[in-house]
């Protein structure tokens, strides 16, 4: 024994420890689907991207045409519900007579009414915007 062994335990033998190894049944890799081709599919879908292929550029393209129709979409009933406002005071003219705080309720409708409006269809938008973008990348890793 050397110096450096005098306070340490003995170890059995090395032939001794593959044998109990050698008698232990070997472990199995249980996998529940073949990932390998979903990461090539992934692999091939960001390569088209990447070199900007007709497939890429065709599934950015779709991309932006959601993008777009969502804020249209979104621009459009912001439209409609702001010309509705002075139609509505137009049609309705005793409404115009009405005060708050003496306040014309047409003035605080249309001065104070759109900005919480506006800013629900801004959340609205972002996250739909955030539900392409997030379809997006679950297509591409696929």
């Amino acid at each position: 024994m050397s110096r450096h062994d005098a306070g340490k335990p003995e170890q059995p033998p090395r032939e001794a420890w593959l044998g109990e190894q050698a008698r232990k049944p070997r472990r199995r890799r249980v996998v529940l689907a073949d990932s390998t081709k979903a990461r090539g599919r992934a692999l091939r879908t960001i390569i088209e991207l990447e070199e900007q292929t007709s497939v890429g550029e065709k599934l950015v393209r779709d991309l932006i045409r959601q993008q777009l129709k969502s804020a249209f979409g979104m621009a459009f009933a912001v439209l409609i519900g702001m010309c509705l406002l002075p139609l509505a005071f137009y049609l309705f003219p005793q409404i115009g007579d009405l005060e708050v705080l003496g306040i014309p309720v047409p003035w605080l409708v249309l001065g104070i009414a759109p900005f919480p409006i506006l800013y629900g269809v801004g959340w609205v938008f972002r996250r739909q915007a955030e539900r392409h973008e997030r379809d997006f990348v679950n297509m591409v890793d696929r």
